[in-house]
């Protein structure tokens, strides 16, 4: 059995209070498979305490931060979490290298009907490369979108709170 299907049936089995959705799954398996091109990898929640998690300007539950390993060997992390857009949140989802850099940024699902060109590959890819002591500023190093505002400085806040998040995670020896 592979391991991808194994991880899957290993978070379905914890509960439905763990884990993502079965179309989030999907979708976070195929970015992963195509970002670290492979076909089999473990996805497992990396759990952070409760008390270190409450210092992070970022939601570090444990259902949206994941080790992706293939072969037992660390390929990176995933972050998979919500950020508002108008009247609704989008979720996105962040992949890092094993040493924190940004490899993907993707916007899963948005359920608006403006602002979804935050979605698009082009803009994104400002946030490749980057790392967890990078700083992201609406129309300095981030580009505006036109009809997007809200959706854009969403995305810019919550990619400096995650950021920030890992380098406290960093700092503290648990990444």
């Amino acid at each position: 059995m592979k391991l991808k299907h194994i991880s899957i049936i290993l978070v379905a089995f914890l509960g439905f209070g763990f884990g993502l959705s079965a179309k989030l799954q999907k979708k976070v398996d195929k970015v992963i498979t195509s970002t670290f091109e492979v076909e089999e990898f473990s996805f497992n929640a990396k759990v952070i305490a409760t008390e270190v998690a409450k210092e992070l300007p970022s939601d570090f539950g444990a259902d949206n931060f994941f080790e992706v390993k293939s072969s037992d060997e660390l390929l990176g992390y995933a972050y998979v979490a919500k950020a508002p857009s108008k009247t609704a949140k989008y979720d996105y989802l962040v992949l890092f290298d094993s040493k924190l850099t940004i490899v993907k940024a993707k916007v899963l699902i948005y359920r608006e009907e403006y602002g979804g060109e935050i979605g698009s590959k082009r803009w994104l890819r400002q946030f490749i490369g980057k790392t967890k002591d990078d700083e992201f500023r609406y129309g300095d190093n981030i580009d505006a979108i036109s009809g997007a505002t809200i959706s854009v400085r969403s995305m810019t806040n919550a990619m400096n709170d995650l950021m920030k998040s890992l380098k406290i995670l960093n700092t503290k020896g648990i990444l």
